[in-house]
């Protein structure tokens, strides 16, 4: 897995994921077929975190993302790396099965904003939909994300 934060500083403490805390929206502003890569689409999504929203652990499938903060900061945890805040202007990549372990908005009071860019195989992204780009951990597949 390669990670290139950018404008991010350690955070202390870890949250666990709180079912209580508000989910962030999803909206797809683009999707296109890649004329140079045969079978790939490339899709993005505006994923807008309310204040003091989380998103509960997940992968990615097979797909890569490419993730940058438009708006204020996100605590930032795959797979078994340290924990980040990036804060706007920051980005990070996460590699196809990559854990995403937390995903929050690291204000109480502002909201957050990243654009994720999905490069799917297009086959799959046709035949499963938005399933195919985010896979929630199993005990919490009864959390919707999408609003």
């Amino acid at each position: 897995m390669l990670v290139v934060p950018t404008r991010f500083s350690m955070a202390a403490e870890e949250p666990t994921y709180d079912r209580s805390r508000p989910l962030p929206s999803l909206e797809v502003v683009f999707q296109n077929k890649l004329g140079n890569a045969p079978g790939k689409t490339i899709l993005g999504m505006v994923v807008t975190f309310p204040p003091n929203a989380s998103t509960p652990p997940h992968r990615h499938g097979g797909t890569s993302v490419t993730a940058y903060v438009l708006e204020g900061a996100l605590l930032n945890k795959m797979n078994d790396e340290p924990m980040q805040v990036i804060s706007a202007g920051g980005t990070w990549y996460e590699a196809p099965g990559c854990h995403h372990r937390i995903s929050d908005n690291h204000s109480k009071t502002e909201q957050a904003k990243l654009l994720a860019t999905f490069i799917v195989d297009t086959q799959v992204l046709e035949e499963q939909g938005m399933g195919a780009l985010l896979q929630v951990d199993e005990e919490y597949k009864d959390v919707k994300l999408g609003g």
